[in-house]
């Protein structure tokens, strides 16, 4: 049984940025941090009520409750607001005298966090505020979670966070989606984010743990809710969706009971998930009806190929012609080396050393890892070297826990 302090924080992830949303739509962009301070002030409030009281029949309901009281109590005391807001919101009639402030319906919660979305992927926003925002706002997190993902200081965050909600304000940028001239462009923003939210969860740079299964979900929640509207359904949201339902199917094949890390040939294929893969095919098929072919279809169709259990040339081919047309059209270091790790599944180990040993990323402890693993039975101290090289280079302590035991097996 869950104590207080542990459903509080798991309504947090849940509610947090549903209530950011819905709240800052009713005040406007420029007051978001309002909107913030009256969600945090909610959950305290609901910490200490609930230690003493014990959780409510409906925690949901009582935190909604609780957040438009304080949203009026604001907006009554706030001089502020009295003069600016409220006439404004009156004219747009989203509030009347007899309103009792923000609409926490379902409709509005899903509206009010798809329109969010968009806003802090406005172009307007540099790339890595953008992360940071998404972060905080949509999934709720903490500011030392967000420096461990950025693998800086709170400081360093607050600025970051203070500079970008500047922007939103200084751009007069709106809670709403962008005409249907321009969404599809502007998806293009909101897809990079999604995909960079569910990477940091999949392969988390935290000091303390490689996978943050929280942080996936809230990814494949965000693309699902832009599958959920026909301007934003389009082909490519799908094709990210099923990427990220074929790589969540292993999340428990990923970690063992000790939640000790398992590499993909290591790990048990009965512990994948068939619903998810089930999801992702769906997805992947769905994402089949367009002409654009966009590199989270590649990907996804790698990842659905990687959900095949039988370990056969032709798939690792099939793979390997994959990686070559994502080349193409997304060229980085990571296709580059999951490429050539393709190639030795495909042609065997020689050739793709041969193709390793060509390329330029001596200081990318994946490249060494790479190195290792296609010198042993080849080159054993060269293989050690190469992942003493990886060991050297690896930012978590997990990951050099892992480079550790495989160093010690080739000993």
């Amino acid at each position: 049984m869950p104590s207080e302090n542990e459903t509080v924080k798991s309504l947090f992830q849940q509610e947090y940025a549903r209530m950011v949303a819905v709240i800052s739509k009713l005040f406007g962009l420029e007051y978001i941090e309002m909107a913030e301070d009256i969600v945090s002030d909610t959950f305290v409030l609901a910490l200490k009520h609930w230690e003493k009281s014990g959780l409510p029949p409906n925690p949901q309901a009582w935190l909604y409750t609780v957040a438009k009281r304080e949203t009026l109590r604001l907006l009554e005391r706030n001089k502020v607001l009295n003069k600016k807001i409220i006439p404004q919101l009156k004219q747009k009639e989203k509030m009347t005298s007899g309103d009792d402030g923000p609409d926490f319906s379902a409709r509005n919660i899903r509206d009010s966090q798809l329109q969010m979305l968009f806003a802090v992927c406005d172009p307007a926003i540099a790339a890595e505020a953008q992360i940071g925002l998404a972060l905080r706002i949509l999934c709720g997190f903490g500011i030392d979670e967000i420096a461990d993902a950025f693998l800086t200081n709170r400081e360093t965050v607050n600025k970051r966070l203070f500079r970008a909600k500047e922007k939103l304000r200084a751009e007069n940028v709106k809670m709403e989606l962008p005409p249907p001239d321009e969404i599809e462009a502007r998806l293009d923003s909101v897809l990079h984010v999604i995909y960079l939210l569910f990477n940091e969860g999949y392969y988390s740079k935290t000091q303390n743990q490689l996978l943050r299964k929280d942080l996936c979900l809230d990814a494949i929640r965000l693309a699902a809710m832009l599958t959920d509207y026909n301007r934003t359904n389009l082909p490519k949201t799908n094709a990210l969706l099923a990427l990220m339902c074929f790589h969540s199917s292993r999340f428990a094949a990923r970690q063992d009971s000790n939640n000790e890390f398992i590499l993909f040939a290591d790990q048990d294929p009965t512990r994948w998930d068939a619903d998810l893969i089930r999801d992702g095919f769906k997805y992947l098929n769905r994402s089949a009806r367009g002409t654009e072919i966009s590199s989270y279809h590649l990907e996804a169709k790698i990842a659905g190929l990687h959900c095949i259990r039988e370990d056969t040339r032709e798939k690792w081919e099939d793979i390997l012609n994959t990686y070559d047309q994502l080349l193409l059209i997304n060229y980085s270091p990571a296709v580059t080396l999951n490429r050539t790790y393709a190639l030795y599944k495909a042609r065997g180990r020689q050739v793709a050393l041969d193709a390793a040993e060509k390329l330029p990323f001596g200081n990318n402890h994946f490249y060494h890892i790479l190195l290792g693993e296609l010198y042993q039975t080849i080159d054993n101290e060269k293989a050690i070297a190469s992942l003493e090289r990886a060991y050297d280079l690896a930012n978590s302590q997990v990951e050099k826990q892992i480079l550790q035991l495989k160093i010690y097996h080739l000993r």
